[in-house]
C-alpha cells in the first residue's frame, strides 16, 4: 500500500452521523419521489380493496360508502392523493432531467423547490377535495 493511500483511509470518518448530513433539495426531492412511488405501490392495494368491496353488491357499497365518510378513510385518501400528486410532479420533474434541461445545479435546486411548493398546493387541493 502506498502512503497516499494510507492517508486516505485515515482521513475517512468511522462513523457517520446521519443527523448532521444535510441533504440538498435535489436529492430530498429525488428521494422523496423513490419513497413515494413505494407508497403507491401499497395505496394500489387498498384503492383495489375498496373497489372490490363496492361491486360486489348494493350492500356492499353502501358500506364502502359509509367508510369513505369517516375521518381515518378520509385521511388515509387524502394521503394517497398528497403522494400521488407528488409523485407525479417528481415523475415530470424528471422526465424534463432526461432531455437535458435542469441539469445545472441552480435550476436542479429550482425545479426541486418548485416541485415542493406544487406539491405543498396540489395536497391542500386535495384535502379540499376529500373534506
Amino acid at each position: 500500500m502506498e502512503l497516499s493511500e494510507q492517508n486516505v483511509k485515515k482521513q475517512r470518518p468511522v462513523h457517520l452521523d446521519l443527523q448532521t448530513i444535510r441533504f440538498p433539495a435535489t436529492a430530498i426531492a429525488s428521494i422523496l419521489h423513490r419513497v413515494s412511488g413505494v407508497i403507491m405501490l401499497f395505496a394500489v392495494g387498498i384503492l383495489l380493496w375498496l373497489l372490490n368491496a363496492s361491486l360486489q353488491s348494493a350492500e356492499s357499497f353502501n358500506h364502502v360508502q359509509t367508510m369513505l365518510d369517516s375521518f381515518f378513510v378520509k385521511f388515509i385518501l387524502w394521503g394517497i392523493l398528497t403522494v400521488l400528486g407528488y409523485h407525479l410532479l417528481g415523475g415530470l420533474r424528471h422526465l424534463v432531467m432526461d432531455t437535458g434541461r435542469w441539469e445545472e445545479l441552480a435550476s436542479g435546486k429550482a425545479s426541486a423547490k418548485a416541485v415542493f411548493i406544487l406539491a405543498i398546493i396540489f395536497s391542500v387541493l386535495a384535502g379540499v377535495w376529500v373534506w
